[in-house]
Order: structure tokens, then sequence, then C-alpha cells
């Protein structure tokens, strides 16, 4: 990775960026890369002990250096951030340092079971095996596999498709041979009033998907992942709001018929008096 991309924040280099993964910081972003070992800055992010998420506080021992290219040179620095709702709690990050070149070099917990606890909400809306290859790919992307990750991602946008499909065919008038025989995006556009709208309008995270598989390097699919990620967790998300609103329908339907059956158990029985 080059100098001038921007330096990645204290929370970014120890919760989203893979193992093993060099930043090199720029002279003018000293103070960037001593946050990362040294800044008190809170970092909010999931505890696997307390299963929620939690607030961090970075544990320094020992005296805090003050001059900012403090950590520049050829060392190792250990990163101990400890959970504000149990201090016993706590993520371990080991940093390798040469020059101003930073990597990832260990942790604890795994960058899987700190990536995977904001989308277990999504299994009620995806198949088993639909939610497990999610986490899969979550998980591919936190260990630096940027291709392996897309494969599974675009399985699950064709699954998704897939779905509709199937409820879609049999309406009156639908034209199934036009629907085998197009592209993805024209597929995806026949099936408008079957699919969450922010899909149907951003047909085009297909193409990215395939690319990624097939023609884009492992670096490139990386830095696309969390894009793609949040356009998917989008449709999962109207699938959600979807299912929510049915359920209190179905509530709402089950109370009233009950208040009706309540008024006219009622009446019957002032009627029999």
């Amino acid at each position: 990775m080059t100098a001038q991309t921007p330096p990645p924040t204290k929370k970014e280099f120890c919760i989203a960026y893979p193992l093993y993964k060099e930043f090199t910081f720029a002279e003018e972003h000293d103070q960037e890369g001593w946050n990362v070992f040294f800044s008190q800055e809170p970092i909010d992010t999931y505890c696997p002990e307390c299963n929620a998420h939690s607030i961090f506080h970075q544990h320094n021992n020992g005296n805090t250096p003050h001059y900012i290219d403090a950590w520049a040179g050829s060392r190792r620095y250990s990163v101990l951030l400890r959970c504000s709702r149990n201090s016993a709690h706590h993520l371990f990050f080991l940093f390798d340092i040469e020059g101003r070149t930073v990597q990832k070099i260990g942790q604890y917990p795994s960058l899987a079971d700190l990536n995977t606890y904001d989308v277990r909400q999504y299994s009620t809306v995806l198949s088993r095996e639909d939610f497990k290859e999610f986490t899969k790919a979550i998980g591919l992307a936190a260990h630096g596999v940027g291709v392996g990750s897309f494969v599974y991602l675009r399985r699950i946008f064709e699954n998704l498709v897939d779905a509709a499909y199937q409820v879609a065919k049999s309406d009156s008038g639908w034209d199934d041979e036009a629907y085998c025989k197009g592209r993805m995006a024209e597929r995806i556009q026949l099936l408008g009033g079957h699919l969450p709208e922010f899909l149907v309008e951003n047909r085009s995270m297909y193409k990215i998907l395939s690319q990624g598989v097939h023609e884009l390097t492992e670096n490139e699919c990386l830095a696309a992942f969390p894009v793609v990620k949040m356009g998917i967790e989008l449709v999962l998300d109207e699938k959600l709001a979807a299912a929510a609103k049915q359920q209190k329908l179905e509530e709402a339907k089950k109370a009233i018929h009950g208040l009706v059956s309540k008024a006219g158990a009622e009446v019957r029985s002032g009627t029999s008096r």
C-alpha cells in the first residue's frame, strides 16, 4: 500500500485490517501512526465475552512517548484494549514495524469473531446455508482473501434473485423465456415487484461481483468488499423490514379479531340475560 493512501484510524487498523497487510505512513502522518499504538481514543466494537457491543480503551504499560515519531523504527508493539463493561475483557493486537511500514501480525479474538456479530440479525432472512456463506465471506475478507470472499457474496446475491424468481414465475403473464434468456441485470428488472428496491436500483452490483471473481486482483476485491457487503446488507435490511411489517400486520389482525370476538361474546351474553 502506498504512502498516498489515507492512513487508517486506530479502529480500522485493529478491527478491520487483515493480518499481514502492510501500511506505510508518510512522515506527515506520523501523528496517525502514533495514534495506532498509543492513542486513548475509545473504540466501539463487539466484545465476544460480553456478547454485545462495548467501548474499549487502551491499557498502556509504562510511559507513553510524547514525540510523534516514537513508534517508527524496527520494533514490535502490542496494543491491549480493555472493555469498559468489564476490565477483565481484553482485545489484543501485535504489530510489526520496519521504518514507517506497519503490519498487524497477531490478534485475539480473531477478525472473524469481531466482524460477524453485527450480521447475526440476517440469519432470519437468509437460509442457513446462505448465512453460513455470508459469514465465511466476511471471515475470508478479514484474513485478506478478496477473490474468495467475492465468490460467496456472488452466490448469496444469485440465491436472493432465484428466491424471488421462484415466487414470480407463478404470476399471471410471467414471461419465463425472457427471464431465462436475460442477463442478470435484465432478470432483476423483470423481478422488480419481488425484489427489494435497493437491489433493483443497484443491479450493477452483480457485475462488480463477477468482475471480482474473474478479473480483479485480491487487493482490488478487498478494497471493494466493504461496499458490496454494505449493498447486500441493505437488501437484507429491506427484507428484515418487510418481515417485521408482516409480523406486525399479523399480530394486529389477531388482536383485532380477538377484540371483535370478545365484543361479540359480550353482546350475546347480554342478550341471553
